[in-house]
């Protein structure tokens, strides 16, 4: 059964969209949607990073493009030489 929600996402564009949410009675889980599962080098033992393990209670890659959302225009802001002013905070070297 899914278990939908809107989200907006940000990439490739900014956009509405309805995902899948994991079962939050899940007892793999206990609705978190996976594990994170900490390694370490083989030869070391030291800490090398960190995975995801998604459990299958759900699906992270299953969502819907709703809408896409407008871009809004970037405010353009004047560029100020410091040096016309006689200030600047760049260091004498």
């Amino acid at each position: 059964m899914l278990r939908l929600r809107l989200r907006v996402t940000n990439w490739p564009r900014k956009a509405l969209t309805l995902t899948d949410t994991p079962r939050p009675d899940c007892r793999d889980c206990g609705g978190e949607g996976g594990h994170n599962r900490d390694y370490g080098d083989y030869e070391t033992g030291e800490y090398a990073g960190t995975e995801w393990d998604p459990c299958p209670c759900w699906d992270e890659n299953r969502s819907w493009l709703l809408l896409p959302l407008p871009r809004l225009p970037r405010r353009h802001q004047p560029h100020v030489d410091p040096w016309a002013t006689g200030h600047s905070n760049e260091p004498p070297f």
